[in-house]
């Protein structure tokens, strides 16, 4: 929402007069720098370029002098590797030479032995030339010493090394090593005042003890510290390595386990084979992955750093410095959706990213000038002419290709901006330029009293409206829990929104690592707070990033109720199982540029298919059409529907039922002979007379369909009225 866009610019403002204010964030990272002066260039960049280059760069040296040799001989050039990275339209480069795996060189004059250093000073040389163009230089210091015989040749001096201090030190150990690393860090700060800061390969107890990191803040306060893998707080940026397994393959914040506005960054070779350092090979770099994964992190405000692979002279192989060429033209014409942005559809504002219709994905940037220009990235087309995109709530008033300034045809009604008369997808990233007057329909959130039946210490459930995406409502793993929205007086109600805490990965990686988004939820509405009645909607949420919104029955309202029964990771996920936050949610009086919810399709189960021994019934009130279908108290007993699509898609679809039992009656949804939802819960409703709805997402295919809710207990199904499906 603007009003929170506006919130985060006034912080920012502040922090920066401040010179050193800092936010803490909540949680398990209390003690970070979430927000400082020092990252503003950090926050300002897109993406970066990670350069493995060092002595085992193939053909591999074990020579110091003969390496740097090779190098200055072979034609090195700083400037080639700014110039690369400028095509890449990246604003910071990581060089990574003290490198575990290549040799623990320093590409500088070092005073301190223990490790190849150079006489010639690539490092600085770099620095110069990359703040020369306005990009920063960043320094990759390793904390692992156990490659130190990698390739049969010892990289590490120790007898050197403790010569120096005047005591015995074994670099092999990781004691020793972080001795010795911890005095390279100094040195460096001495000699680099205009370095960017460290990016470091995890940690080291060495360090800790000594107070490392608080001791860089404290002599080079420009600098930023990254560390890869794991969330150390104090730290300025949380790294991800080379995560894959995602589905679309490219969008990779799908495995991101940390929360803005805490800063992000994925790091990914170009080459999709090979190592992350040149081994002498060319290997190809798959264009459509690597804009995708340039363009779903830029969509979701996380940083890409790309790694290429320098040759000994610094140039690239052919296939990378190939693609370097293609990036530069390709990237040029849709720099600004990529540019002076945020992700959309989360912490920003914006429209919805992720799995729109007919197959389509993509994400949405948005203008961190001006919050009313929007850009929806379609990575992945639509097998039609047509693009469905969430709105949330704002009011569109135009739509252009950013690459060729053509205007869209576009109609908004019931939360959706429909895009007419596309073709000539884009390659890689169809790009959407779009125009908004702001948002409309949006019950104020400070308007409301919220309170919830469980939350944890110091995240209650005012925090889930406050405007502050920095802090978040905790159900304190408690599961159902309900969130409660006092309006003050009965308004109209037309959805609910909720932006969920970002901090787990949105598909299951395994048992142990899966999402803490909400699974199936009840909404409930009341005028006096005490009496509810049945819930108004049922349904499941994916596990996808973003905004999740759940449409309701237009009501007018004084208190609506939020009843979250299940979260998606199972209970082997110690970490995630049970566990809820929210950072922000809201209600909508109306969708943005008027309409309404599109009328449903409605399939009368009496129409449908039914399991022997099934019976039309009309002995209880309420029911739609000819009467309702009352199945035998069996297993397996079912209603199958045959459902028409014009095109293949993702669709919500509600079963209207009555379960005037107090015992469950669990079903599986089964769509095209394939269980898409397996014993989902069809709970008491009060009495047979009493009506609710259970929706969930469904695939279905271009032309006929079935859709099947089979019994999985004696008890049989629910007695059913109809299923309904959005268009």
């Amino acid at each position: 929402m603007r009003r929170r866009r506006r919130l985060y610019l006034s912080v920012l403002a502040v922090l920066a007069l401040l010179l050193g204010a800092v936010i803490a964030l909540p949680g398990p990272a209390a003690r970070a720098d979430v927000i400082h002066p020092r990252q503003d260039f950090l926050r300002g960049s897109t993406s970066g370029l990670f350069l493995h280059w060092g002595q085992r760069t193939a053909p591999a040296h074990t020579s110091c002098s003969g390496w740097e040799s090779d190098v200055t001989s072979g034609g090195w050039s700083a400037d080639y590797w700014v110039q690369e990275a400028q095509k890449l339209h990246s604003q910071y480069l990581v060089l990574a030479t003290f490198h575990s795996r290549l040799g623990y060189a320093r590409p500088w004059p070092s005073k301190i032995p223990g490790s190849c250093a150079t006489k010639r000073d690539f490092l600085g040389e770099l620095i110069a030339a990359a703040r020369a163009k306005g990009l920063k230089t960043i320094l990759y210091m390793t904390d692992d010493p156990q490659w130190h015989d990698e390739g049969g040749h010892e990289w590490l001096d120790s007898a050197a090394y403790s010569a120096y201090k005047g005591r015995d030190i074994d670099l092999t150990t990781r004691d020793g090593f972080g001795e010795y690393s911890y005095d390279l860090f100094f040195e460096a700060m001495d000699r680099y005042p205009d370095l960017g800061g460290f990016w470091i390969d995890n940690d080291n107890a060495y360090w800790e003890r000594n107070n490392l990191y608080s001791k860089i803040y404290e002599k080079r306060p420009n600098y930023t510290l990254s560390n890869n893998n794991e969330d150390t707080p104090i730290m300025d940026m949380v790294s991800n390595e080379q995560k894959t397994g995602m589905s679309p393959a490219y969008d990779y914040p799908q495995a991101v386990y940390t929360s803005a506005p805490r800063l992000i960054e994925a790091d990914f070779k170009l080459p999709s084979t090979g190592a992350w350092w040149y081994d002498g090979s060319n290997p190809s770099v798959d264009r459509k992955l690597t804009l995708g994964r340039l363009v779903s992190n830029a969509g979701s405000s996380v940083k890409a750093l790309m790694a290429e692979t320098a040759q000994v002279n610094g140039k690239f192989p052919a296939n990378q410095a190939a693609f370097n060429d293609f990036a530069s033209g390709y990237l040029g014409p849709i720099r600004e959706s990529l540019n002076g942005v945020e992700g959309g559809g989360y912490l920003h504002g914006g429209l919805k990213p992720g799995f729109w219709n007919d197959g389509a994905h993509g994400v949405t940037t948005v203008s961190k000038s001006d919050p009313n220009r929007h850009y929806v990235h379609v990575l992945t087309p639509p097998n039609t002419s047509t693009l469905k995109v969430r709105d949330n709530g704002y009011k569109v008033t135009g739509v252009t290709d950013l690459r060729t300034g053509a205007a869209i045809s576009f109609s908004q009604s019931g939360g959706t901006l429909t895009l007419t008369g596309l073709g000539d997808w884009d390659a890689y990233d169809t790009v959407l330029k779009v125009t908004t007057a702001d948002r409309e329909g949006i019950i104020d959130p400070s308007s409301y009293t919220m309170s919830a039946s469980a939350s944890a210490s110091g995240h209650g459930a005012a925090a889930a409206t406050d405007g502050d995406y920095q802090t978040y409502w905790d159900s304190n793993k408690t599961t159902p829990v309900s969130l409660r929205f006092d309006l003050g007086s009965a308004k109209r109600v037309q959805y609910l929104a909720v932006n969920q805490r970002e901090d787990s990965v949105s598909y299951a990686r395994s048992g142990t690592e899966q999402s803490a988004r909400i699974k199936d939820y009840r909404v409930y509405v009341s005028s006096d707070g005490t009496n509810w009645g049945s819930p108004v909607k049922t349904g499941t949420l994916p596990s996808h990033r973003g905004v999740a919104i759940v449409d309701l029955p237009a009501t007018t309202t004084r208190q609506v109720r939020l009843e979250v029964v299940t979260t998606h990771a199972a209970s082997t996920d110690t970490t995630r199982y049970q566990r809820l936050r929210i950072d922000e949610a809201w209600l909508g009086t109306a969708y943005a540029g008027g309409g309404s919810t599109p009328a449903p399709v409605r399939y009368e189960a009496e129409s449908a298919a039914s399991s022997a021994g099934s019976t039309v019934d009309t002995d209880h009130t309420g029911y739609s059409g000819t009467g309702f279908v009352n199945t035998p108290n069996a297993a397996g007993a079912y209603v199958e529907w045959r459902v028409d699509s014009a095109s293949a898609r993702s669709a919500p679809i509600t079963f209207r039922y009555a379960n005037g039992t107090t015992t469950d009656r669990p079903a599986d949804v089964i769509v095209n002979g394939t269980t898409v939802a397996a014993g989902r819960s069809f709970a008491g409703t009060g009495s047979w007379d009493t009506w609710a709805d259970f929706t969930l997402t469904v695939p279905l295919n271009a032309g006929p369909n079935t859709v099947r809710l089979a019994a999985t207990s004696a008890g049989g199904a629910p007695n059913l009225d109809y299923l309904e499906v959005r268009p």
